[in-house]
């Protein structure tokens, strides 16, 4: 059967005649064949891995294989998993290895509903995947990760596609009036604008449910069909009605519908939304769900997401579940809502997850800790061996406990189980805590064992540089973390990394986006090959698109300060000296952009942040990270805190010098680095960004200062000692040199790093 034969015969469904034939026409799932995405670049470069398309009913996943078999070069067989069988697979083997021995051409092979064949029948398929015979793309409304050969899935790339948008569908419909060889393009259909949003509405985000009432719409309006020449067709709201009266819901008691909603509705419960919660209930029962198996599901989170915080949870939805086996439906639907709503009200609490933390130390742990001797039975053997000698009756004591140790003698101070500040736990968690703190006391000390070290002197250099390199690996590390989690970086997005010099964005952004793409800014060679040598391990679509400039996108001197020009005009300015930007203005928008130190020396920050703003797509989001030079420590800070042993004189240098280190900072520096940042947040507003957020975090590095570090600070080939020397007298630097050699040289300094991180998002 080929499920691509020619639209044109105008008997084939509406659905059917104006499926799309190329990308262009294609409506939706911008995630995944948008301008830039993976998915759209493969196709076009007739580049195809094997590929499965998972999605609901009329999303597009068949109509894709549509446009790959109007786009590829290579041999495309379609089969329908409902229709064909092993032998219908081995046929289209035989063609696809013919193709290969005998015309060098390659075979794709489409797969409808690829979910319905048994495991055998995909094992059939896996050994021709696995030697290139076929390329496989499949198409299933079923999750794959369950319902596809997992060796078949770990050799294809997934891709969701989700409802269409209200604007999609309105999209397709008027497609569909428009078009004189496939849809109703030849008559004088007039749609109400009511009757295309009832439509749009109830078709629940399906394309063909929309078409099909469409159809259904536009060919029983007339008496006749086709009408006469001439003759309009209105469809009004009121036929829109009847033509699709009600909205399907998608849910299937076996599939992935049926478990995505019982996860929304525990989810909601979890996340104390009362609203939400009755709403994913109500799904369910409205689709026909067990109302059993929803009574199962909250008894567990009654303990699992509820637990002591309100131990009555567990009563009032077993009370429920029971009131409901005797009333039945359809009133036992209060019950339902009953248990649902107090489960989502209550306050929550995951405590009793100790009891799983416990179980895996048991699974891990060598070897079982003994039962401590006075709490073994004592009625067998108390005689012979002591067993329960030394136990304390609590009931005994005051308040019915006594401190004594519980746990193995190899657990002592193991917590398991830390109450939480909600609910009954808030009014007992002071009491566990302080018992817990009287036992914690009691409990042996480990002996102590004396280690004695030795190192040579260069060893122990070397150990410094080691904690030195992995404090600012550490700082590193965690500046990359915070911009990328700010990025909120989606599977799909298109992310700019605006300086990736070092590339300590780029690697990440790349591994986050891999149905997306990703593109680096460079200003060298040198860069270019850094990039380029570790592309090496990555597919050709897959690789980030390197932009290579001899300036920075916001290269400082395009931002001059002290402008009154208009901001746009500063930003046209900018961008007609700067070549990158002129290339990523030829349409391509971004969903995030990342960047380290982009800023910090650019004077005009406004008109950077608008430049920025200009390549964000709607929605999109922005995440830096910029070092505040402004609370950077000074060199004097470090020698007033050593005045001690310092002649009066000497103290006298060391005040000038610390006056002299302001001067610098405000006066040569200026606002490059002179400024708050503060300043960074009100720029980026001004720019047209919302939901601006700074947060500055503070690292510290470990430096030691050696002697020819300080002759290198005062040096005539340092910018800042020829600036402290039009400020101090030759001598008064020459006794500052011999200060700071005699007081901070060989000595380790922290030096603390403050850095500003701004998210912001481009409004929608």
């Amino acid at each position: 059967m080929d499920l691509f034969a020619s639209a044109s015969d105008k008997h084939e469904p509406l659905a059917f005649r104006m499926r799309p034939r190329t990308l262009d026409e294609f409506a939706g799932q911008e995630h995944i064949v948008g301008k830039g995405r993976l998915l759209r670049r493969v196709i076009q470069a007739d580049q195809l891995s094997s590929l499965i398309f998972y999605g609901p009913p009329g999303t597009g996943k068949t109509t894709l294989a549509w446009v790959i078999a109007n786009s590829t070069k290579s041999t495309f067989i379609t089969m329908n998993a409902v229709l064909s069988g092993v032998k219908d697979l081995r046929e289209a083997i035989e063609k696809a290895k013919e193709q290969r021995d005998l015309y060098g051409k390659r075979t794709t092979l489409f797969v409808d509903e690829v979910h319905r064949w048994n495991k055998a029948q995909q094992d059939a398929l896996l050994p021709w995947v696995e030697n290139g015979t076929v390329i496989f793309v499949g198409a299933t409304t079923q999750n794959p990760y369950f319902e596809v050969n997992p060796a078949l899935v770990s050799r294809s790339r997934i891709f969701q596609l989700v409802p269409l948008t209200e604007d999609d569908l309105s999209g397709v419909v008027r497609r569909a009036l428009a078009d004189t060889e496939r849809g109703y393009g030849r008559y004088a259909v007039e749609l109400a604008d009511d009757a295309l949003r009832h439509l749009v509405k109830i078709s629940n985000g399906d394309a063909r449910s929309l078409l099909n009432a469409l159809e259904l719409a536009v060919e029983t309006t007339p008496s006749t069909f086709p009408p006469p020449a001439g003759e309009p067709i209105t469809v009004t709201l009121d036929i829109a009605e009847q033509s699709i009266q009600r909205k399907v819901v998608l849910y299937d008691k076996e599939g992935d519908y049926h478990f995505d909603t019982i996860s929304a509705f525990i989810k909601s419960v979890r996340g104390s939304d009362p609203d939400a919660t009755l709403y994913w209930l109500a799904r369910m029962v409205h689709a026909g769900e067990d109302p059993h198996f929803i009574f199962r599901r909250m008894l567990v989170s009654a303990s699992e997401d509820v637990g002591m915080a309100d131990p009555d949870a567990l009563q009032v939805v077993a009370a429920a579940a029971a009131a409901f086996d005797r009333v039945g439906l359809p009133e036992g639907r209060y019950h339902l809502a009953h248990a649902a709503l107090y489960l989502s009200t209550c306050p929550k609490s995951n405590t009793i997850m100790g009891f799983f933390d416990a179980l895996e130390h048991i699974e891990s742990e060598a070897k079982a800790g003994e039962v401590p001797n006075h709490l073994r039975d004592a009625s067998r053997d108390k005689e012979g061996f002591g067993h329960g000698e030394g136990y304390l009756y609590p009931h005994a004591f005051r308040d019915h406990w006594v401190s004594q140790q519980y746990l193995p003698a190899a657990l002592q101070g193991k917590i398991f189980y830390e109450p939480s500040e909600v609910g009954y736990e808030a009014r007992i968690r002071d009491t566990v805590q302080r018992r817990r703190e009287i036992q914690l006391a009691q409990a042996s000390e480990p002996p102590s064992v004396e280690v004695l070290t030795f190192s040579p002197p260069d060893r122990e250099r070397d150990r410094w540089l080691a904690r030195v390199g992995i404090e600012q690996s550490a700082m590193l590390s965690a500046i990359r973390d915070k911009v990328i989690e700010g990025a909120a970086l989606r599977r799909h997005d298109r992310v700019l990394d605006a300086d990736a010099r070092s590339g300590l964005l780029l690697w990440e952004a790349v591994r986050r986006t891999p149905e997306g793409g990703t593109w680096a800014i460079v200003t060298s060679d040198s860069e270019r090959e850094l990039i380029e040598h570790e592309l090496l391990r990555l597919s050709e679509t897959e690789r980030p698109r390197i932009l290579q400039a001899e300036r920075a996108l916001l290269d400082p001197p395009l931002f001059p300060a002290g402008r009154s020009a208009p901001l746009e005009e500063r930003v046209a300015g900018a961008s007609a000296r700067n070549p990158l930007a002129a290339a990523l203005a030829d349409g391509m928008r971004f969903d995030a952009i990342v960047g380290r130190n982009l800023l910090t020396r650019v004077p005009d920050k406004e008109a950077a942040f608008f430049l920025l703003r200009q390549m964000v797509e709607r929605g999109g989001r922005l995440s830096i990270a910029e070092t505040v030079p402004s609370r950077a420590p000074l060199l004097s800070d470090y020698l007033s805190d050593a005045v001690s042993g310092l002649s009066a004189d000497e103290q006298a240098v060391v005040g000038e010098f610390a006056k002299a280190e302001q001067h610098v900072r405000s006066q040569l520096l200026g606002e490059i680095t002179g400024w708050p940042p503060e300043e960074l947040e009100r720029a980026c507003r001004a720019a047209g960004f919302a939901e601006c957020s700074l947060r500055i975090e503070q690292f510290a590095e470990r430096r030691t200062v050696a002697e020819k570090q300080v002759d290198a600070w005062f040096g005539g080939d340092s910018a800042y000692g020829r600036a402290v020397s039009g400020i101090m007298t030759p001598g008064d630097i020459g006794r500052i040199v011999a200060v700071c050699k005699r007081k901070l040289a060989g000595t380790e300094l922290s030096w603390p790093v403050h850095v500003a991180f701004l998210r912001a998002a481009a409004a929608d």
